[in-house]
């Protein structure tokens, strides 16, 4: 689920089983930990929190009864004694919630031979010793799929793996002994792909200590793009365990299904094959410079700018002009694809996105506790079921939304729609034709989307003044 990204972190606290249904202070350990932990695994809304002092705490049940669910414990609804040791456990910190054997969207390499590269080391362990592990940590997924793994020692790998302490360059600091293991990121360009380790962890090959083997295993699972599994005895299971040594380790049923479902069997008469469900054709990746791409909504966001297309978008930014291409489900997990609109509101920080009848608030790279929201709550008529597009105007603080032929104008001020609308999209802008798929306002110009065209439109003149390719934004 960031560094923008969705990332695996391994935790370790330890303190005692309370009650949930007594009025305990809100300070008290095993209140902080559970509020903590349905917060960062089971989408356990902040605003929510003060519900652990009340007796009517029926979301705080049901969603222990989740966490109970999918890690196997008898679903009792109480912080009792083996739910709490359970949670104090070594674990994955990517969401349970879900039930993804996969990340969402299924992000996984277009080809079969990876490299990988360890950048540096921890001084627990001779360096041939750290070499051996990671290796044979990928030869457990190799053994079932078509995948082989090749190590370069400079440059850029797709999966890079370096041991860090503290703040390291990703937006998730590691704090110290006993806490966070490592954590890695879904497949994909840049960052994504690489393996952090915790050095400030006593790293061991044996059952003492943290076995690195096992946890790299477990690492690179999701540098190749699973998620987590509620079956105890699969290795992408999100409570670390030392179950076997590396020389008898063998990866689970679930496992072998899990990344068949990605990459298929291993092409030759010793490999494991399993029956795997059919997987649905995953949409073909947009190129940034297809003459034809179109958007299905764009936005700014704090200086940037953002193009949105299927499961994906490009973010352009003043000071790095190549534009980088992410998952959407790697900022958002939360947010869906094929959106069909989304604006920044300057005045609260945030950028809205709609997609059908509901739309999210955005702030940084956190979606606003209380959303989705119907859309109905900003004063659309109930024949409105979708919004084209819309765009902000920071000058007048109005948000534009274009459905149809026909456009309403809302007050961010006043959070109401503006009387006398709506209005026809041509009366008011000449020379922009509907149904538009985004707007954007920069440089005092109004840009219309429309297929593999914008349109420069000048407020003042109210005219279109250039008419461009959509992907020009994108140095094409």
């Amino acid at each position: 689920m960031e560094s923008l990204a969705i990332l695996v972190l391994l935790c370790l606290p330890i303190c005692s089983a309370y009650p949930l249904h007594e009025a305990v202070p809100q300070s008290h350990p095993t209140m902080d930990l559970a509020q903590q932990y349905l917060e960062k695994y089971y989408d356990f809304r902040k605003n929510e929190k003060q519900i652990f002092k009340r007796k009517d705490s029926s979301p705080v049940v049901q969603k222990i009864q989740e966490m109970q669910k999918f890690l196997g414990l008898e679903m009792t609804g109480k912080l009792d004694s083996n739910t709490v040791e359970l949670m104090h456990k070594p674990r994955c910190g990517v969401p349970d919630v879900g039930g993804f054997s996969t990340f969402p969207g299924s992000p996984k390499w277009r080809k079969n031979h990876i490299t990988y590269r360890i950048v540096n080391y921890t001084l627990d362990l001779p360096r041939e010793s750290v070499d051996s592990a990671i290796k044979k940590a990928l030869k457990v997924w190799e053994d079932v799929t078509p995948l082989t793994f090749s190590r370069i020692s400079e440059g850029e790998a797709d999966i890079m793996i370096s041991f860090a302490v503290g703040e390291h360059g990703d937006f998730y600091p590691f704090d110290g002994p006993g806490q966070s293991l490592a954590h890695a990121y879904p497949p994909g360009p840049g960052f994504y792909g690489d393996v952090h380790f915790d050095d400030d962890e006593k790293w061991t090959l044996q059952p003492s200590g943290t076995n690195l083997f096992l946890v790299a295993a477990h690492e690179l699972g999701h540098s190749l793009g699973l998620f987590h599994s509620d079956n105890k005895e699969s290795l992408m299971y999100p409570v670390y365990k030392f179950s076997t040594s590396p020389a008898h380790f063998h990866l689970s049923q679930d496992d072998i299904e899990g990344i068949q479902s990605l990459y298929g069997a291993r092409p030759s008469s010793d490999a494991i094959v399993v029956p795997v469900a059919p997987v649905s054709p995953r949409p073909e990746t947009p190129a940034r410079c297809d003459p034809a791409l179109s958007f299905d909504a764009v936005s700014t966001l704090r200086g940037e700018f953002l193009f949105f297309k299927g499961r994906y978008f490009w973010r352009k930014s003043h000071w790095n002009p190549e534009p980088e291409f992410h998952l959407i489900s790697a900022f958002w997990p939360s947010l869906p694809s094929d959106l069909d609109a989304a604006y920044e509101a300057l005045n609260k920080d945030s950028v809205l996105v709609f997609k059908g009848s509901q739309f999210w608030a955005v702030r940084g790279n956190e979606v606003q506790a209380g959303y989705p929201k119907g859309i109905h709550t900003l004063g659309f008529p109930p024949t409105v079921t979708k919004i084209d597009a819309a765009v902000f105007d920071k000058e007048k603080k109005k948000t534009y939304f274009f459905v149809g032929d026909k456009y309403w104008r809302f007050d961010e001020t006043r959070h109401l729609m503006d009387k006398g609308f709506p209005r026809l999209i041509t009366d008011d802008f000449p020379g922009i034709e509907p149904q538009v798929d985004a707007v954007l306002h920069a440089f005092g110009f109004f840009y219309f989307f429309r297929g593999s065209s914008q349109f420069e439109f000048d407020p003042n003149a109210r005219s279109v003044t250039h008419t461009l390719k959509s992907n020009s934004w994108l140095l094409c």
